[in-house]
């Protein structure tokens, strides 16, 4: 999928519907939004973004957020805050695919990257 330019999106179901383990699916001059799935199993990988803030809201699924020495269960409806310069990562921890949509501030990917795995996205980075 391309980059959107639409200004209201249907974004949870995007987000149900999304199978890519990230998907850039907007970029501005401050913000990005992008899709997320992570398979059964599978985690986002622990990683600290500075200068970066990361809102994750998820849809779908049930995983486990560590933020800082934090740790914690997420499901659907929840969001997890990441302020610049936190070690955070994401797990699944359920039986089906943890999906959500995560926004950057200022943006973190290049506008249109898409990685169908994240030993995809590990290869690119």
């Amino acid at each position: 999928m391309k980059e959107v330019r639409r200004t209201t999106l249907p974004i949870v179901e995007m987000a149900r519907e999304n199978t890519e383990f990230r998907q850039v699916i907007w970029t501005g001059d401050n913000t990005q939004l992008v899709l997320m799935a992570i398979p059964e199993g599978g985690e986002i990988g622990g990683e600290v973004h500075e200068g970066h803030d990361q809102l994750l809201y998820f849809v779908e699924g049930e995983g486990e957020a560590t933020i800082g020495d934090t740790r914690v269960a997420v499901r659907p409806g929840d969001v997890s805050i990441v302020p610049s310069g936190s070690y955070h990562n994401f797990r699944n921890a359920g039986s089906t695919m943890l999906k959500l949509y995560t926004t950057y501030c200022p943006p973190e990917h290049a506008p249109g990257t898409e990685h169908e795995t994240k030993q995809q996205a590990d290869a690119d980075e």
